[in-house]
């Protein structure tokens, strides 16, 4: 299950990992904790949530963009 949409809005699966991103960085399995997501779900997640510019990774953490904020206002 895509994590983004064709129009480049987030799915569901999506918007729940943008979410528990908005309280701060968090590592694959803190967001699988947070969202209820399955880790091998969350990790195809996230490879294309940073390639939609919504969050980014550093150091092995993700934070949740600007961009990405906006879209679950």
């Amino acid at each position: 299950m895509a994590c983004i949409s064709p129009d480049g809005k987030p799915t569901e699966s999506g918007t729940k990992m943008l979410r528990a991103l908005q309280a701060g960085l968090g590592s694959p399995e803190e967001i699988a904790q947070k969202s209820g997501l399955p880790i091998f779900r969350v990790r195809s997640g996230l490879r294309e949530l940073t390639q939609a510019g919504l969050i980014m990774e550093k150091a092995g953490k993700y934070e949740i963009t600007d961009k990405g904020t906006a879209l679950v206002q």
